[in-house]
């Protein structure tokens, strides 16, 4: 994309009602605009990202054996009050149309996704099976705060499975749960799966994928030489303590941000619609349930919140908006376009900045965006380019052939898990 062509710009400075830095250098580098606490417009580059980010979830969803559908958004009253959560969740916002009858804003979809897998899900040999969706939802929040991680109106991942029993829940979590490390790991973050109460959604106890970050709302404890962690509201642990779980390492807190979960749903939602499958010895049964969100735009706000520095934002590969910011500098328009053409036909994604604007505006809003390589064209540099990574400040002069095969060569991550995951093999059922 020729950068002359982007309807969005940069800001020089932050929004004055925005105090956290994904907030604020998402709205300055042109990713995303507020309309009102907690709901955003995301711009091109925004809108780029959060596709980004899909791509890697979907990929990981889709090797576990998850098949993709898309619900409504907008649901009758009449499921909601069947599961009690009419009445019972205060985050649920509740709409009357004009001939009187009552709706809900999608917050989850556990009223919605039961009866349509169960009204196919019939047999034992229907089962298990997973869906999900990447969808908006709606909570009425009281404190939209803190940018994109907490909102009215968010972009999110929500896997739901069905299965025979409680122990092949417990068999496709332990899949589900490597896969949310797959899918943090090629993001660049690290994340840990902590204990917690599973609040509305049920009573059992749920597991919260955690990153560590000053601008999160969760208080966490995690041990130092293990993966033990735990949410503090239900830890017996405190810091400072030794580890119980391996004896080792000594018990550290921190501030978090929760970007995934996971909910045992056990076989309540089955039950409040009483809807039942076939087992093996003919009988009716109803089945064990789960369900596995991931926050799609939080995310994009924790990946600001972890990658950044005073310059701007420093988007890892596999998310950002483009691979290549190409800035065309003294009137090196024709280079910039040959180069311009070169990578796009390597099949690199560029940001081409072919504005008439000086060196050092071009550079301060490339800071600012953020994206990985930068490559830099000008009469003085004689037909060659000049290659930086915008995590690194070694400045590498080379020719333009040799730099896009060093950007084509550098890859953007992590392949996609591979395995059956959770499709049967129903031929000889």
């Amino acid at each position: 994309m020729r950068q002359s062509a982007l309807f969005s710009k940069t800001e020089r400075n932050a929004p004055k009602d925005e105090a956290t830095v994904n907030a604020q250098l998402l709205a300055r580098a042109g990713f995303v605009s507020k309309l009102m606490a907690g709901v955003y417009s995301y711009l091109p580059l925004g809108l780029r990202v959060l596709r980004n980010i899909e791509t890697v979830v979907r990929e990981e969803m889709n090797a576990v054996g998850g098949q993709e559908i898309l619900m409504p958004q907008i649901h009758p009253k009449a499921n909601w009050a069947r599961t009690g959560g009419w009445d019972r969740i205060d985050v649920l916002f509740k709409l009357k149309s004009r001939t009187g009858k009552e709706y809900a804003l999608g917050q989850s979809e556990e009223e919605i996704v039961t009866p349509l897998v169960m009204k196919y899900a019939t047999t034992y040999k229907d089962l298990p099976n997973a869906v999900y969706q990447i969808h908006w939802k709606f909570r009425d929040e009281l404190r939209s705060k803190s940018g994109l991680l907490r909102g009215i109106e968010f972009l999110m991942k929500d896997m739901y499975s069905f299965h025979e029993n409680q122990e092949d829940f417990e068999r496709y979590y332990e899949e589900v749960k490597q896969a949310y490390f797959r899918i943090f790991t090629r993001l660049g973050l690290v994340a840990k799966a902590t204990e917690a109460s599973g609040g509305a959604f049920t009573e059992k106890i749920s597991y919260e994928f955690m990153v560590l970050t000053d601008a999160g709302e969760d208080d966490i404890l995690y041990c130092d030489a293990c993966e033990f962690c735990v949410n503090r509201e239900v830890a017996k642990e405190k810091a400072g303590e030794r580890c119980a779980r391996c004896g080792k390492g000594m018990l550290a807190g921190a501030k978090a941000s929760e970007v995934g979960n996971v909910f045992d749903l056990g076989q309540k939602f089955v039950k409040d619609f009483d809807l039942t499958f076939t087992d093996r010895e003919g009988k009716k049964q109803y089945p064990a349930m789960g369900c596995y969100g991931i926050g799609i735009s939080r995310l994009m706000g924790v990946i600001v919140e972890k990658f950044h520095d005073e310059r701007g934002i420093v988007w890892p590969e596999a998310v950002a908006p483009f691979r290549v910011h190409l800035i065309a500098l003294g009137g090196a328009t024709e280079d910039g376009d040959h180069a311009y053409a070169d990578l796009q036909n390597a099949g690199i994604e560029v940001l081409y900045d072919d504005r008439d604007l000086s060196a050092g505006e071009k550079f301060a809003e490339a800071d600012l965006i953020g994206i990985p390589w930068r490559m830099v064209v000008s009469p003085r540099l004689e037909g060659k380019a000049e290659l930086t990574r915008r995590d690194e400040k070694e400045e590498k002069i080379m020719a333009r052939a040799d730099a896009i095969a060093e950007i084509a060569a550098a890859g953007i991550g992590t392949a996609a898990g591979g395995g059956m995951g959770i499709v049967p093999d129903r031929a000889g059922s």
